[in-house]
C-alpha cells in the first residue's frame, strides 16, 4: 500500500467518531501478519547499526543545576551534574580517593564536592578521575561509555529528528524492567500488538508497510513499519494518524507521526542496560521522550499549558509501559530458559 493511500488527514477538528466500532474480540487477528522472523530480522538490523557508544541516562529536565544524577550503565557507575554554566558533566560515579558514591555528594557553584573528604570536581580530569563525554540534546541526557559499548566512538549521539523543543510540548517517561535492551526494542518493532494489548489507547490498527527485503545496508528511514491507527480519546471519539516506526541505532526505536493530527510529532524509546538485580537478572531502563507538535493555531495554548500537560503525558506513557514492560520481561524469561518460540 502506498504511504499516501488512505492517509489520515488533519481536519478542522482533530477528533473523529468511530461509526462502526468493532468489539475487541471481533477485531481481525494479527498473529499471521506479525511474523516472528520479520520482527527478528528488524531487531537484528537495528543491533547492527552504530551507536557511537552513547547511552541515554535521563531527562534534561530531571537534572537542574545543583543536583546530581547517578546511574549504573551495565557495570559502569556514572555520575552527572551541571557545571557553573549549566553544561552537562559526567564521569565515574566513585570518588577516586576512597570510592565514595558521588551521586550522594552535593554540587556547589557547579563543582561536585565529595561528601567524604571534600575532593572537588569541576568536570575536568583531576586526581585520577577522568570525565566521560556527555551531551544534552535539550530533551534527553546522553553519556558516552566506550568501554561498555566497544564500538567506534562518535562525537555526538545519533539523536532522532524531532520538532524543535520551543515549538513543541515534550515529556519524558522513565521505567525499569527485568529484561535486556533487545527485549524493549523487539516490543517496539512489533506494531501488530497495539490494538490487542492496549485497547484502552489504540483501535482500528492496520500495519500498512513493513521492511521490504531486509537487505543489509538499508538506511533506517527505508527500513521501518508504517501503521494506520486511531488513538482512543473517550468512548467512540478517536484521533486517526499514520505512524512510522524505525530503529536508528541498537537501543532506540522512534515513532514518527507522518500524517494526521500532530504530523511531525515523535515518540522516542531508548533502552539502557543497568546493573543486574540481586539475583543476577538483567535490568533495563526505558526512557521514552514524547515530543508533540502541531500546526494548529490553538497549539500555542497547549505549549503555554505544558507544565500541566507533562504529568498527563507521562501518566499515559506509564500505563502503556506497564503492559509493554511485562511483554519485554516475558520475552526475556522465555529467551533465558530457551523457550522463546520466535
Amino acid at each position: 500500500m502506498s504511504p499516501a493511500a488512505g492517509r489520515p488527514r488533519p481536519g478542522r477538528v482533530p477528533l473523529r467518531l468511530r461509526r462502526a466500532p468493532v468489539p475487541w474480540e471481533r477485531q481481525a487477528p494479527t498473529w499471521r501478519e506479525a511474523k516472528p522472523g520479520l520482527i527478528a530480522d528488524a531487531l537484528k538490523r537495528a543491533q547492527g547499526r552504530p551507536s557511537g557508544n552513547w547511552y541515554v541516562v535521563g531527562a534534561s529536565r530531571a537534572l537542574p543545576p545543583g543536583r546530581t544524577l547517578g546511574v549504573t550503565v551495565a557495570a559502569t557507575e556514572v555520575v552527572a551534574w551541571r557545571d557553573g554554566e549549566g553544561r552537562l558533566r559526567a564521569g565515574p560515579g566513585a570518588c577516586p580517593h576512597l570510592g565514595a558514591p558521588l551521586r550522594d555528594s552535593p554540587v556547589r557553584c557547579g563543582t561536585l564536592v565529595c561528601h567524604w573528604h571534600g575532593l572537588a570536581l569541576d568536570g575536568g580530569p583531576f586526581a585520577g578521575w577522568e570525565p566521560y563525554p556527555a551531551f544534552d540534546d535539550g530533551v534527553l541526557l546522553w553519556v558516552r561509555l566506550d568501554a561498555v559499548g566497544g564500538e567506534t566512538p562518535s562525537e555526538r549521539p545519533y539523536v532522532p529528528v524531532r520538532p524543535k523543543v520551543r515549538d513543541a510540548v515534550e515529556a519524558v517517561y522513565s521505567g525499569v524492567g527485568r529484561c535486556e535492551p533487545e527485549d524493549v526494542v523487539a516490543n517496539r518493532l512489533d506494531p501488530w500488538h497495539g490494538a490487542w494489548f492496549h485497547p484502552y489507547s489504540f483501535v482500528d490498527l492496520t500495519v500498512t508497510g513493513t521492511p521490504s527485503d531486509g537487505a543489509e545496508g538499508d538506511p533506517a528511514d527505508d527500513d521501518g513499519f508504517t501503521v494506520d491507527v486511531s488513538f482512543k480519546v473517550a468512548g467512540r471519539l478517536v484521533v486517526p494518524v499514520r505512524a512510522r516506526f524505525t530503529a536508528p541505532e541498537p537501543r532506540t526505536v522512534v515513532m514518527h507521526i507522518v500524517a494526521g493530527e500532530g504530523a511531525g510529532s515523535v515518540v522516542e524509546t531508548h533502552a539502557t542496560p543497568l546493573a543486574p538485580d540481586a539475583h543476577g537478572r538483567p535490568r533495563t531502563a526505558v526512557t521514552e521522550a514524547l515530543v508533540a507538535a502541531s500546526d494548529r493555531r490553538g497549539f500555542a495554548v497547549a505549549r503555554a499549558a505544558a507544565p500541566l500537560l507533562r504529568p498527563l503525558m507521562r501518566a499515559s506513557a506509564g500505563r502503556l509501559w506497564r503492559d509493554d514492560l511485562a511483554y519485554a520481561e516475558r520475552r526475556w524469561e522465555l529467551r533465558d530458559s530457551g523457550r522463546f518460540p520466535g
